[in-house]
Protein backbone atom coordinates (compact mmCIF):
# COMPACT_ATOMS: atom_id res chain seq x y z
CA UNK A 1 0.00 0.00 0.00
CA UNK A 2 1.61 3.45 -0.69
CA UNK A 3 1.42 6.04 1.83
CA UNK A 4 -0.70 9.25 0.67
CA UNK A 5 0.97 12.59 0.11
CA UNK A 6 1.74 14.65 3.03
CA UNK A 7 -0.81 17.41 1.29
CA UNK A 8 -3.61 15.24 1.45
CA UNK A 9 -7.01 16.59 2.75
CA UNK A 10 -9.29 14.11 1.31
CA UNK A 11 -9.57 10.85 0.78
CA UNK A 12 -11.75 7.72 -0.27
CA UNK A 13 -11.59 4.29 -0.57
CA UNK A 14 -13.16 1.58 -2.18
CA UNK A 15 -16.39 3.59 -1.54
CA UNK A 16 -19.82 1.39 -2.40
CA UNK A 17 -23.11 2.57 -2.61
CA UNK A 18 -26.95 1.74 -3.31
CA UNK A 19 -29.65 3.97 -4.29
CA UNK A 20 -33.31 3.49 -2.49
CA UNK A 21 -33.83 0.66 -5.36
CA UNK A 22 -31.13 -1.30 -5.01
CA UNK A 23 -29.30 0.03 -7.97
CA UNK A 24 -25.48 0.67 -7.43
CA UNK A 25 -24.61 4.17 -7.55
CA UNK A 26 -20.62 3.63 -6.62
CA UNK A 27 -18.57 0.52 -7.06
CA UNK A 28 -15.43 0.28 -5.48
CA UNK A 29 -14.43 4.17 -5.64
CA UNK A 30 -10.97 5.49 -4.70
CA UNK A 31 -9.03 9.06 -4.97
CA UNK A 32 -7.25 11.77 -2.65
CA UNK A 33 -7.77 15.53 -3.19
CA UNK A 34 -4.44 17.58 -1.83
CA UNK A 35 -5.12 20.47 -0.10
CA UNK A 36 -5.93 24.17 -2.40
CA UNK A 37 -6.06 21.36 -5.41
CA UNK A 38 -8.94 21.98 -8.25
CA UNK A 39 -10.10 18.38 -8.99
CA UNK A 40 -12.80 17.65 -11.69
CA UNK A 41 -15.09 14.59 -11.12
CA UNK A 42 -16.34 13.69 -14.40
CA UNK A 43 -18.83 11.43 -16.25
CA UNK A 44 -22.01 11.25 -18.38
CA UNK A 45 -25.19 11.89 -15.99
CA UNK A 46 -26.07 8.72 -14.09
CA UNK A 47 -22.38 7.86 -14.05
CA UNK A 48 -22.06 8.39 -10.15
CA UNK A 49 -20.71 12.04 -9.65
CA UNK A 50 -23.55 13.61 -7.40
CA UNK A 51 -23.40 10.37 -4.90
CA UNK A 52 -19.34 10.51 -4.85
CA UNK A 53 -19.88 14.23 -3.59
CA UNK A 54 -22.07 13.60 -1.25
CA UNK A 55 -20.60 11.01 0.32
CA UNK A 56 -17.23 12.76 0.45
CA UNK A 57 -19.30 15.79 2.05
CA UNK A 58 -20.88 13.40 4.77
CA UNK A 59 -24.33 13.95 3.20
CA UNK A 60 -24.87 10.56 2.97
CA UNK A 61 -22.36 7.41 4.66
CA UNK A 62 -21.41 4.72 2.08
CA UNK A 63 -22.50 1.27 2.35
CA UNK A 64 -18.58 0.17 2.31
CA UNK A 65 -15.32 2.09 2.42
CA UNK A 66 -13.85 4.90 4.46
CA UNK A 67 -13.97 9.00 3.78
CA UNK A 68 -10.86 10.80 5.79
CA UNK A 69 -10.79 14.34 6.01
CA UNK A 70 -7.33 15.28 7.65
CA UNK A 71 -7.05 11.89 8.47
CA UNK A 72 -10.14 12.11 10.54
CA UNK A 73 -13.18 9.54 9.32
CA UNK A 74 -16.16 10.92 7.89
CA UNK A 75 -17.98 7.69 7.20
CA UNK A 76 -18.21 6.62 11.03
CA UNK A 77 -19.28 10.25 12.63
CA UNK A 78 -22.83 10.69 13.54
CA UNK A 79 -25.42 12.63 11.91
CA UNK A 80 -24.85 15.94 14.43
CA UNK A 81 -21.47 15.56 13.80
CA UNK A 82 -21.83 15.40 9.96
CA UNK A 83 -23.78 18.27 10.06
CA UNK A 84 -21.33 20.27 12.43
CA UNK A 85 -18.78 19.35 9.80
CA UNK A 86 -20.35 20.50 6.68
CA UNK A 87 -21.57 23.78 8.15
CA UNK A 88 -17.41 24.37 9.78
CA UNK A 89 -14.98 23.15 7.10
CA UNK A 90 -17.52 22.26 4.06
CA UNK A 91 -18.95 24.62 1.08
CA UNK A 92 -21.49 23.02 -1.35
CA UNK A 93 -23.00 24.33 -4.60
CA UNK A 94 -26.13 22.66 -6.18
CA UNK A 95 -26.55 22.48 -9.69
CA UNK A 96 -29.93 24.77 -9.42
CA UNK A 97 -30.34 27.60 -7.23
CA UNK A 98 -31.58 27.10 -3.79
CA UNK A 99 -31.75 30.59 -1.69
CA UNK A 100 -34.70 31.26 1.54
CA UNK A 101 -37.25 33.36 -0.69
CA UNK A 102 -37.77 35.26 2.55
CA UNK A 103 -34.41 36.35 2.77
CA UNK A 104 -32.87 39.31 0.82
CA UNK A 105 -29.63 38.39 -1.81
CA UNK A 106 -27.32 39.50 1.27
CA UNK A 107 -28.96 37.76 4.28
CA UNK A 108 -28.97 34.42 2.09
CA UNK A 109 -25.39 35.08 1.02
CA UNK A 110 -24.79 35.97 4.39
CA UNK A 111 -26.71 32.97 6.28
CA UNK A 112 -23.89 30.95 6.46
CA UNK A 113 -21.64 32.67 8.27
CA UNK A 114 -23.95 34.06 10.74
CA UNK A 115 -24.77 30.06 11.44
CA UNK A 116 -20.93 30.00 12.14
CA UNK A 117 -21.50 32.40 14.79
CA UNK A 118 -19.94 35.16 12.90
CA UNK A 119 -20.86 38.84 13.53
CA UNK A 120 -23.92 40.38 11.55
CA UNK A 121 -22.30 43.49 10.36
CA UNK A 122 -19.09 41.31 9.21
CA UNK A 123 -21.14 38.56 7.72
CA UNK A 124 -22.60 41.16 5.17
CA UNK A 125 -19.45 42.75 4.30
CA UNK A 126 -17.86 39.21 3.60
CA UNK A 127 -21.46 38.52 1.81
CA UNK A 128 -21.45 41.86 -0.07
CA UNK A 129 -17.33 41.67 -1.31
CA UNK A 130 -18.60 38.31 -2.61
CA UNK A 131 -21.92 39.53 -4.67
CA UNK A 132 -19.74 42.09 -6.11
CA UNK A 133 -17.05 39.66 -7.64
CA UNK A 134 -19.75 37.89 -9.15
CA UNK A 135 -21.88 40.90 -10.09
CA UNK A 136 -24.69 41.11 -8.49
CA UNK A 137 -23.76 43.68 -5.47
CA UNK A 138 -26.46 45.55 -7.11
CA UNK A 139 -29.66 42.95 -6.07
CA UNK A 140 -28.11 42.48 -2.62
CA UNK A 141 -31.54 44.20 -1.62
CA UNK A 142 -34.03 42.34 -3.41
CA UNK A 143 -35.28 39.22 -2.88
CA UNK A 144 -34.53 35.80 -4.95
CA UNK A 145 -37.73 35.94 -6.59
CA UNK A 146 -37.10 39.26 -8.36
CA UNK A 147 -33.88 37.83 -9.93
CA UNK A 148 -33.34 35.33 -12.93
CA UNK A 149 -31.94 31.95 -12.65
CA UNK A 150 -28.33 32.85 -13.43
CA UNK A 151 -28.32 35.35 -10.73
CA UNK A 152 -29.93 33.33 -8.22
CA UNK A 153 -26.66 30.67 -9.28
CA UNK A 154 -24.50 33.63 -9.07
CA UNK A 155 -25.53 34.21 -5.30
CA UNK A 156 -25.48 30.45 -4.28
CA UNK A 157 -21.89 30.55 -5.62
CA UNK A 158 -21.16 33.84 -3.71
CA UNK A 159 -23.02 32.11 -0.57
CA UNK A 160 -20.50 28.89 -0.80
CA UNK A 161 -17.29 30.94 -1.11
CA UNK A 162 -18.10 33.71 1.47
CA UNK A 163 -17.62 31.13 4.12
CA UNK A 164 -14.06 30.72 2.89
CA UNK A 165 -14.74 26.36 3.45
CA UNK A 166 -11.88 23.83 3.48
CA UNK A 167 -13.28 22.16 1.01
CA UNK A 168 -16.16 23.43 -1.78
CA UNK A 169 -18.09 20.60 -3.59
CA UNK A 170 -19.80 22.12 -6.44
CA UNK A 171 -22.11 19.87 -8.39
CA UNK A 172 -22.69 20.96 -11.95
CA UNK A 173 -22.73 24.24 -11.08
CA UNK A 174 -22.91 26.51 -13.54
CA UNK A 175 -25.90 23.94 -15.09
CA UNK A 176 -28.59 26.80 -15.31
CA UNK A 177 -26.31 29.34 -16.98
CA UNK A 178 -25.75 30.67 -20.36
CA UNK A 179 -21.83 30.34 -21.83
CA UNK A 180 -21.20 33.96 -21.20
CA UNK A 181 -22.27 33.62 -17.41
CA UNK A 182 -20.82 30.32 -17.03
CA UNK A 183 -17.07 31.78 -18.04
CA UNK A 184 -17.39 34.36 -15.47
CA UNK A 185 -18.87 32.38 -12.62
CA UNK A 186 -16.15 29.70 -13.41
CA UNK A 187 -13.48 32.17 -13.45
CA UNK A 188 -14.12 33.87 -10.54
CA UNK A 189 -14.72 30.16 -8.80
CA UNK A 190 -11.24 29.02 -9.24
CA UNK A 191 -9.51 32.28 -8.96
CA UNK A 192 -11.43 32.37 -5.57
CA UNK A 193 -10.27 28.84 -4.45
CA UNK A 194 -7.25 29.27 -5.69
CA UNK A 195 -6.40 32.58 -3.40
CA UNK A 196 -7.81 31.51 -0.69
CA UNK A 197 -6.62 28.51 -0.46
CA UNK A 198 -9.97 26.28 -0.94
CA UNK A 199 -10.10 23.12 -1.94
CA UNK A 200 -12.53 22.52 -5.01
CA UNK A 201 -14.36 18.86 -5.80
CA UNK A 202 -16.08 19.69 -9.25
CA UNK A 203 -18.73 17.46 -10.45
CA UNK A 204 -19.41 18.42 -14.35
CA UNK A 205 -19.85 16.27 -18.02
CA UNK A 206 -19.05 19.56 -19.69
CA UNK A 207 -15.07 19.25 -20.93
CA UNK A 208 -14.39 23.08 -21.08
CA UNK A 209 -15.46 23.39 -17.61
CA UNK A 210 -13.02 20.05 -16.94
CA UNK A 211 -10.25 21.88 -18.69
CA UNK A 212 -10.27 24.52 -15.91
CA UNK A 213 -9.34 21.97 -12.96
CA UNK A 214 -5.77 20.81 -11.57
CA UNK A 215 -6.61 17.36 -12.11
CA UNK A 216 -9.41 15.41 -13.13
CA UNK A 217 -10.69 11.77 -12.40
CA UNK A 218 -13.45 10.14 -14.62
CA UNK A 219 -16.34 8.23 -14.01
CA UNK A 220 -18.83 5.66 -15.60
CA UNK A 221 -21.84 3.64 -14.00
CA UNK A 222 -19.87 4.16 -10.42
CA UNK A 223 -16.59 2.77 -11.58
CA UNK A 224 -13.24 5.18 -11.66
CA UNK A 225 -12.19 4.65 -15.60
CA UNK A 226 -8.85 5.95 -17.47
CA UNK A 227 -10.14 7.29 -20.21
CA UNK A 228 -13.55 9.55 -20.64
CA UNK A 229 -14.22 11.46 -23.57
CA UNK A 230 -16.91 13.85 -22.77
CA UNK A 231 -18.90 15.11 -25.25
CA UNK A 232 -19.24 19.20 -25.96
CA UNK A 233 -21.89 21.18 -24.49
CA UNK A 234 -24.45 21.97 -27.02
CA UNK A 235 -26.36 25.30 -26.70
CA UNK A 236 -30.13 24.53 -27.79
CA UNK A 237 -32.34 27.14 -26.54
CA UNK A 238 -31.94 30.32 -25.51
CA UNK A 239 -34.29 29.90 -22.45
CA UNK A 240 -35.50 32.17 -19.65
CA UNK A 241 -33.45 31.08 -16.37
CA UNK A 242 -31.20 29.56 -18.47
CA UNK A 243 -29.50 27.24 -20.90
CA UNK A 244 -30.22 24.17 -22.07
CA UNK A 245 -27.71 21.62 -23.43
CA UNK A 246 -27.57 18.62 -25.25
CA UNK A 247 -25.35 15.61 -24.83
CA UNK A 248 -23.72 13.17 -26.81
CA UNK A 249 -22.72 9.52 -26.11
CA UNK A 250 -19.26 9.06 -23.70
CA UNK A 251 -15.93 6.67 -25.19
CA UNK A 252 -14.46 5.43 -22.29
CA UNK A 253 -11.86 2.21 -21.29
CA UNK A 254 -11.89 0.75 -17.82
CA UNK A 255 -9.28 2.07 -15.36
CA UNK A 256 -6.57 -1.06 -13.79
Amino acid sequence: MVAPPDDELLRADSLHFQHADGSPALRGVSLGVTRAEILAVTGPRGSGKTTLLRCLSGQVRPRRGTVLLDGVPVHTMGPFARERLRRDRFGWIDPAPALVPELTVWENTALPLMLRGTGRRRARQAALEWLERLDVAEDARRRPDELRQAERQRVCVARALAVTPSVLFADEPTAPLHRADRAQVLRTLTSAARSHGVTVVLATHDAEIAALADRAVALLDGRRVRTLHLPPVVETADLPGGAGTAEGRAACSLSV
